[in-house]
């Protein structure tokens, strides 16, 4: 096993592990990894609900709310708050060694509210109050209703993951939503030097979304294969152009002034889902100053097996993803088409995963209940 992660750390990126599940706590499997390098946990809907409900590390906090809780969604965020919790510990010492860069643990509020806003805003306090641990981040999807309710949040000082941003557009908002925060913050005579956030940026569902369409025209004889595999990383590195712009400015150097952190961009959906394509394209070809990638378990093992690091490859041949993206446009496919697509979908998949996890848990307690404690797995 190699030093990719201090290696990572030493380009400017933080790697953080996309997964979340109780028995990693206590086996100390969690502590060995924060041991070698990782630097923070984001957990979704999708991995609780494969945490939750599968398998029996939940059963003993399930048993013991019987008869005081039924609530499906209570039951959820009473077992996903131990957890924040456990992890949030565990990452304490990496929160204060690096003055609080990183050691965040990220807990989304539902996404069945990624269109309201004023329930969403809500939620974040809730949570932000519930875990009571200075480095968890909560996240909140990027869509234009929830804008504000970042904004808001930030400016109440809670940490924010600013979650599900696929185009530069939505980047861009949400980016501008955190510095709004930070700026009413600022006004109200308020502290903005421990306010820590990040932008997360999905990857490799842009290209599987895309390469869908391409290899539906090669199939029918046009010759677009040089297209395939490359949309996302060059979405990346216009968004970190993006960046770039927005907090080396002057604007924001006001608040830097005052203490404030920038609003990394953090790397999602980082595992490579063609089995043709390199397993580690959406690691070693976007690392960049004031970065994050949050790697799934698969991912983060190739790194520490074979990855090679190279500082800086977010700036690789920038100008060559800008032609890609206008090329792609010319052949009728559209990446503002696609990721308002992706939005739209991200937030009904995890919608989804969201409603069958609550009824895997009332199954499950209504199981234990009757003292059969078996395994029942979301549908």
């Amino acid at each position: 096993m190699g030093n990719q992660l201090r290696e990572l750390a030493a380009a400017g990126q933080s790697v953080w592990l996309d997964n979340i599940r109780r028995s990693m706590f206590a086996s100390g499997e969690l502590q060995k990894l924060v041991d070698i390098g990782l630097r923070g946990q984001t957990s979704n809907p999708t991995i609780f609900e494969h945490a939750i409900g599968a398998g029996t590390d939940y059963d003993a906090q399930l048993k013991d709310l019987l008869g005081s809780e039924h609530d499906a969604q209570n039951l959820f965020e009473a077992l996903a708050i131990q957890d924040i919790r456990s992890a949030c510990d565990v990452f304490a010492p990496v929160f204060k060694s690096t003055d609080g860069l990183d050691g965040y643990v990220s807990l989304e509020v539902s996404p069945t509210l990624a269109h309201d806003t004023k329930a969403t805003t809500e939620a974040a306090a809730r949570l932000w109050k519930a875990v009571d641990r200075p480095n968890v981040m909560i996240k909140i999807p990027g869509t234009p209703e929830c804008l504000a309710s970042i904004r808001a949040s930030i400016a109440a000082g809670i940490n924010i993951n600013v979650t599900l941003l696929f185009s530069v557009d939505q980047y861009a908002a949400a980016a501008t939503a955190f510095i709004d925060g930070l700026e009413d913050r600022a006004k109200a005579g308020q502290p903005i030097d421990k306010i820590a956030s990040v932008a997360s940026v999905f990857v490799s569902r842009i290209d599987t979304a895309i390469d869908k369409t391409l290899d539906e025209r090669i199939a029918k004889g046009e010759k677009l294969e040089d297209f395939k595999g490359k949309a996302g990383i060059a979405n990346l590195k216009l968004t970190y152009q993006k960046f770039e712009h927005l907090f080396r400015g002057d604007r924001f150097a006001a608040l830097k002034a005052k203490g404030a952190k920038v609003q990394r961009p953090l790397w999602a959906s980082t595992s490579t889902k063609n089995p043709k394509y390199n397993d580690l394209m959406y690691v070693v070809n976007v690392v960049g100053t004031d970065t994050v990638n949050t790697m799934p378990p698969a991912t983060l093992d190739a790194l520490l097996d074979h990855g090679v690091v190279k500082p800086d490859t977010i700036h690789d041949d920038v100008a060559g993803g800008q032609a890609l993206i206008e090329a792609l446009a010319a052949q009728g496919i559209s990446l503002h088409d696609v990721t308002e697509q992706l939005v739209a979908d991200g937030v009904k998949s995890f919608a989804q995963s969201f409603k069958e996890m609550l009824d895997a848990i009332s199954g499950k307690q209504e199981l234990l209940a009757g003292n059969q404690p078996v395994k029942v797995e979301a549908k």
